[in-house]
C-alpha cells in the first residue's frame, strides 16, 4: 500500500482529496495533464460515492433480520475508496516535486545563460557554413514538429546548438559540452558466419499473416521448401569454405502497408498480378536461406519502431544508430522512409536496394538533370547509385538484376510432360478478363482455333461471367499446383500483348510449353503507350517479353506480327511439329538466385567513397592496351588490378559505339553486357587516344551519354556527374564509349570471376 499512496495529512484545509494543486507547476502544458488527472479521479470519486450508497441500502435490506452486527460487518467500498485517495495524494505530492524540479531547473538555466551567454551563440567555422542559417531556421520553426523537443530543444539558443551539433551535424561541438558520449561510436557487433539454412518454417512465421496477399507469398514459400534446401547445398558445395559475413536485413514491403493503398491484395483471389509477390516471396527465401538474420514489416508503424523513428513528424534523425546493414524495399517504402527518416535517410540510403520491376535509368535517377532535360517522373529523381535499383529481368544494366525462381523439374517429372502433352491444346496468359482484351483479336484467334483446342484461366464471379469467346473453354481461376498441371498439358502458350514481362511464360516454358508473343511495331514505351508513362526508363519493348525474345528465342520462344495472318498460321503450323523439352534458365532457378543475391551481399557497397571516375582523377598510367585486332581496349595483363573493384577490372572490354547506338546495345552486339561500375575507368581523355580517336577539344559535362565522341568537330566528352554513368541511351550525333564484360552461362548478373 505505500506505493500507492501517503498520509493525507499533506493536504490542505478545506481540499478535497482529489484537488490536486496544478497552480504549482511552471507551464501551462503540465497544468493541463494534472487537471485531466484530477478531473478522472473526481469523476471516479463520485461513482464510488453512488455505488457505495447503493450497496448500503442492499445490506441493509438483507441484514434487517440479522440484528446490528449486519451493519458493520464491512464498511462498504471503504477500501477502494482509500486506495483512490491515496493515488490522489501521490499526484498532489508529484505535483509539488515537479514544481521544486521546474523551479530548481530555471535557476539554473538562469545561471548557465548567464555564464555562457557567450557561448551559446552560432560559431562562424568555415566547417559548418550552414550553422548560423539553422539556428535561424530552429528559431522560427523548432514547435513545427515534436521531435525537436523529444531532442531536448526547448526555445534557447544553447538547445539549439546542442541538437544541432550532436542529434543533427550541421554545427561544431560546443567546447563546454561533454563530448565523451557524443563521439563514442557504438562498437560494432562480431562478424558472424552466415550459415546456409534448409528450414524454412521460421520465416513463413516472419512473414506474418492477415492479407491474401502474404498467404499467397507463404504457400509459394512452403511449395519450394524442397528446390531452395536442394539449391543451398549445391551452392554451399560450389562455395566451398568462403566466409559470409551474416548481414541484419529489414525487408518492408511498402506497397502492401495501408498507408500506400495495398491495391495487390484484395486482387489476389480475382486474377490481378501475381508478379510482385512472386519475386518478394522468392527474395525472403533467398535472404532466410543465404543465412541471414532477417527483419520483415508491412506496416508503417512497424517500419518506424524497426528504424527507430522519434515521436513527430518525421523531420529529425533516428533515434539510435540503423541495425540493419541492409534495406530491402520498394518505391512505396522508399517514399515513407524518406518522409520518416529525417537526415538519417541521406545519411544510410547507401544501405538501401529498391525493386524495381521496369528499372530506374540514370537519367531519371539524378533529381537535377532530370528536372532540367525533361527526364522527371512520378518515380524517379532519388540520387541513388542506379545499380541500388533491382528489376525482375536483367533488361537494364544499369541497374542489378534481381530476379525471382521458378519451379525446376527433376527427370522424371520432365519424362512424365514429354508423353503427357497434348500437341493441339493452347492456353492463354492472363487472368484478368480487362487485361486479356479478346475484343479485336476474332482475326488471329480464328487461325488458332482451326489449329488448337484453346483454354484460358480468366476469373469470373458466377453472376457475371467474362467477355470469353465460345470456342474458349474457360477454366477460371486456377491455383498454381493446377495452373501448373495444365501447362504440362498444354503445347502453346499464347500472349495477347498484355501483361509484360511477367513471370508466367517462363513458368510455362519451364513446363514444356512453346511461348507465342507478338511482335511490337513499333516497340511499346513511354512515348506511345499509356501504360509506361511516367516510369522512370525510356526503355523500348520489342515484344511482349524481350527477356524471352533475346535470351531463350527458338524453339522455345516465337516473336512473330500478329497482324500478319500468313505468318501467324505458319508459326502456329511450325510450333506443332516442333519437339520442346521442359527449360529454365539457370538465373531463374531456386541456386541461380542464391548465386546471384550472395555475390550482391559479398561485394556490392554503395557506401564506399567514390574511385576514379571525374576528369583529373584518373591513375598517371593508363591500365589499357589496345586489343590486337585494334578494335577495342581491355585491361593490361601487367596493369595491377583495381583493388575494390567489383566486378573485376580485367574483365573490362571497352568498345566505340556506332553513331545512335546505346552502350546497352553495342555490347551485346560483340556477345557481353554493358558494365555502368567500369565507366570511371574510361572517363579519361587517355582512354579515346589509347582508341586512336581524335580528340581535336575535350569537355566535361553533365550528360548520360557521356564519355562520347562527336564525329562533325571532333569533340570528346567527359563525365561531369558519377551519377549519370549509363548504358542506357543514344543519339545520332554521338559515338560513346561504352565498358563491356563477359558473363558466366546462364546468369547474366555475374562476369566469369565474379564469384
Amino acid at each position: 500500500m505505500t506505493s500507492l499512496g501517503g498520509q493525507l495529512s499533506a493536504r490542505r484545509p478545506g481540499d478535497s482529496p482529489f484537488t490536486i494543486r496544478t497552480e504549482v507547476l511552471g507551464g501551462p502544458e503540465s497544468r493541463g495533464v494534472l487537471r485531466k488527472m484530477s478531473d478522472l479521479l473526481e469523476l471516479m470519486a463520485k461513482r464510488m460515492d453512488a455505488l457505495a450508497r447503493l450497496e448500503n441500502i442492499s445490506e441493509l435490506h438483507r441484514a434487517s433480520g440479522y440484528g446490528h452486527f449486519a451493519a458493520d460487518r464491512f464498511p462498504p467500498g471503504t477500501g477502494l475508496m482509500e486506495r483512490i485517495q491515496a493515488i490522489a495524494q501521490n499526484v498532489s505530492d508529484i505535483a509539488v516535486k515537479v514544481d521544486q524540479i521546474l523551479r530548481h531547473s530555471l535557476i539554473l538555466h538562469s545561471k548557465v545563460s548567464e555564464g555562457r551567454r557567450d557561448q551559446c551563440e552560432a560559431p562562424s567555422d568555415p566547417k559548418f557554413p550552414d550553422c548560423s542559417g539553422k539556428v535561424e531556421w530552429m528559431r522560427a520553426r523548432w514547435t513545427s514538429d515534436p521531435c525537436y523537443a523529444f531532442f531536448g530543444v526547448d526555445g534557447t539558443e544553447c538547445s539549439f546548438l546542442i541538437y544541432l551539433s550532436e542529434v543533427e551535424w550541421f554545427c561544431p561541438p560546443l567546447p563546454w559540452r561533454n563530448q565523451t558520449a557524443t563521439q563514442m561510436a557504438p562498437k560494432p557487433l562480431p562478424k558472424v558466419q552466415a550459415v546456409f539454412r534448409s528450414n524454412l518454417s521460421h520465416l513463413l512465421e516472419l512473414m506474418g499473416s492477415g492479407k491474401e496477399s502474404l498467404i499467397f507469398m507463404k504457400k509459394r514459400t512452403k511449395r519450394l521448401t524442397a528446390q531452395w534446401a536442394l539449391a543451398a547445398q549445391r551452392l554451399a558445395q560450389k562455395l566451398g569454405s568462403v566466409w559470409r559475413d551474416q548481414k541484419q536485413i529489414l525487408v518492408h514491403i511498402g506497397f502492401l502497408t495501408e498507408e500506400s493503398g495495398d491495391v495487390f491484395s484484395p486482387r489476389v483471389l480475382k486474377g490481378g498480378p501475381l508478379g510482385e509477390m512472386v519475386q518478394w516471396a522468392d527474395i525472403l527465401a533467398t535472404l532466410y536461406v543465404l543465412g541471414h538474420g532477417l527483419r520483415i514489416t508491412v506496416s508503417l508503424k512497424e517500419l518506424q519502431s524497426n528504424l527507430g523513428v522519434p515521436p513527430g513528424r518525421g523531420n529529425c534523425p533516428l533515434t539510435m544508430p540503423l541495425p540493419f546493414d541492409l534495406i530491402y524495399t520498394d518505391y512505396h517504402g522508399l517514399q515513407q522512409m524518406k518522409q520518416h527518416m529525417g537526415l538519417s535517410f541521406k545519411k544510410y540510403r547507401c544501405r538501401i536496394r529498391v525493386i524495381d520491376t521496369f528499372g530506374t535509368e540514370p537519367a531519371y535517377n539524378h533529381e537535377e538533370y532530370a528536372t532540367l532535360h525533361g527526364y522527371r517522373t512520378n518515380w524517379g529523381y532519388w540520387n541513388l547509385n542506379p545499380k541500388q535499383f533491382m528489376t525482375m529481368f536483367p533488361h537494364t544494366p544499369d541497374n542489378s538484376f534481381m530476379g525471382f525462381v521458378s519451379e525446376e523439374l527433376n527427370e522424371t517429372e520432365k519424362q512424365l510432360i514429354r508423353g503427357g502433352k497434348a500437341s493441339n491444346m493452347a492456353v492463354v496468359y492472363g487472368k484478368e478478363a480487362s487485361i486479356l482484351l479478346f475484343q479485336g483479336k476474332d482475326k488471329f484467334l480464328g487461325v488458332l482455333n482451326k489449329y488448337m483446342e484453346i483454354h484460358g484461366t480468366v476469373y469470373y464471379e458466377s453472376q457475371r461471367p467474362p467477355e470469353v469467346p465460345a470456342f474458349v473453354k474457360n477454366h477460371g481461376l486456377l491455383p498454381q499446383p493446377e495452373f501448373q498441371q495444365l501447362l504440362r498439358k498444354a503445347k502453346l502458350f499464347i500472349g495477347f500483348g498484355f501483361p509484360y514481362e511477367g513471370p508466367a511464360p517462363l513458368e510455362a516454358i519451364a513446363n514444356g510449353c512453346v511461348f507465342l508473343q507478338a511482335r511490337f511495331s513499333p516497340p511499346h514505351s513511354s512515348l506511345n503507350h499509356e501504360f509506361f508513362r511516367g516510369k522512370p526508363t525510356s526503355r523500348e519493348l520489342s515484344s511482349q517479353h524481350p527477356y524471352a525474345e533475346n535470351f531463350i528465342g527458338k524453339p522455345h520462344v516465337w516473336t512473330v506480327d500478329y497482324n500478319n495472318s500468313e505468318e501467324f498460321e505458319a508459326a502456329i503450323k511450325a510450333i506443332m511439329r516442333t519437339q520442346v523439352d521442359p527449360y529454365l534458365p539457370y538465373e531463374y532457378s531456386c541456386e541461380g538466385m542464391l548465386e546471384r543475391i550472395h555475390a550482391y551481399i559479398q561485394h556490392q557497397d554503395f557506401c564506399a567513397a567514390p574511385g576514379p571516375g571525374l576528369p583529373g582523377a584518373r591513375a598517371p598510367q593508363s591500365p589499357f592496351v589496345l586489343a590486337p585486332n585494334a578494335t577495342h581496349l581491355e585491361w593490361a595483363q601487367n596493369a595491377s588490378s583495381a583493388p575494390g573493384a567489383w566486378p573485376p577490372a580485367h574483365s573490362l572490354r571497352a568498345w566505340l559505339a556506332t553513331a545512335g547506338r546505346a552502350c546497352t546495345d553495342a555490347c551485346l552486339d560483340h556477345g557481353l553486357i554493358c558494365e555502368p561500375s567500369f565507366f570511371p575507368f574510361l572517363n579519361s581523355r587517355d582512354a579515346f587516344r589509347k582508341l586512336q580517336v581524335p580528340c581535336d577539344s575535350t569537355e566535361s559535362e553533365m550528360n548520360h551519354l557521356y564519355p562520347a565522341f562527336a564525329q562533325p568537330g571532333r569533340e570528346c566528352f567527359l563525365q561531369k556527374e558519377p551519377l549519370l554513368f549509363s548504358c542506357a541511351g543514344s543519339s545520332t550525333k554521338y559515338h560513346r564509349l561504352c565498358p563491356c564484360r563477359d558473363f558466366r552461362k546462364g546468369q547474366v548478373a555475374l562476369c566469369q570471376d565474379c564469384l
